[in-house]
């Protein structure tokens, strides 16, 4: 065999390696966007079972992309030892360099998931965002706010900053509903009216695990009431705020009970 011939070989050879490593990646890609949205379907029709059934989306995701990984490495690239230690060294290189906030990431990922800090279909804060998750990715979480903007928030967030989980993987979840009485209003009456709101919600739900609670504070110029209860599905949370806001409120004034008014002296101050 010729010099030319050889390195003719050489040349078809590593396109054909290069090939199949993109075919790999690609089939590893589609095959998880596949499974998450076939998961995803499943779990909607499964509303009791739907955050159990999300929280496995980023397990499969991370197991297709691992086996694509070693794939590429093992069987379409065939490395000997030798260089397979050289492409590693390369890739600490590459991590040293600039590859360490994505490694970072990933690495954040794999400890979201396995730890099961949060979960798909969780309502999070996770720094200054809050909204439900609708994907741990490998490099960052998606969270959809109350304002249906999807947020990503890097993984390694989950190192520098705390995280609430309002559900904490159940689809219950309790809800704060506060609406403001003047501060000579009858409290009792108040009381009663926010509590009957709570109660006749069609989306709360109260048993001896989930109960609910009315307690009031007083501030500068008004008497806050704040009602504690549960929705039976998270996302009803804001449904089920607006809900007993509105008919509290509407019970407020049908029955005689004062709201505040800002004083004058406020308004003065704010000029």
């Amino acid at each position: 065999m010729t010099p030319m011939q050889a390195a003719a070989g050489g040349a078809a050879f590593d396109v054909a390696v290069l090939r199949d490593a993109v075919l790999v990646l690609a089939g590893a890609y589609l095959l998880s966007r596949l499974t998450t949205a076939a998961l995803s379907a499943f779990a909607e029709r499964s509303p009791t079972r739907r955050i159990t059934i999300k929280m496995f989306i980023p397990v499969v995701s991370f197991l297709i992309y691992g086996v694509a990984v070693y794939v590429v490495v093992g069987s379409v690239l065939q490395l000997t030892t030798t260089q397979l230690l050289a492409v590693s060294g390369l890739i600490g290189a590459g991590i040293g360099f600039g590859l360490k906030d994505l490694v970072g990431s990933a690495i954040a990922g794999f400890v979201v998931v396995l730890e099961n800090t949060y979960q798909v279909g969780d309502k999070v804060t996770i720094g200054e965002h809050y909204g439900e998750v609708s994907e741990i990715g490998l490099r960052a979480t998606t969270l959809i706010t109350p304002d249906d903007t999807a947020v990503k928030v890097p993984n390694t967030t989950l190192f520098s900053d705390s995280i609430a989980d309002a559900n904490d993987g159940a689809p219950e979840m309790m809800v704060v509903v506060e609406v403001a009485v003047a501060p000579d209003a009858d409290l009792h009456r108040a009381t009663s009216i926010v509590e009957d709101a709570l109660v006749t919600s069609k989306y709360v739900y109260v048993d001896d695990d989930h109960p609910f609670v009315v307690f009031v504070e007083d501030e500068t110029y008004y008497r806050t009431i704040r009602g504690k209860a549960y929705v039976a599905d998270l996302r009803d949370e804001f449904a089920f705020a607006s809900d007993v806001t509105e008919r509290a409120l509407a019970a407020f004034d049908e029955q005689g009970v004062e709201t505040p008014t800002v004083p004058l002296e406020s308004l003065d101050h704010h000029e």
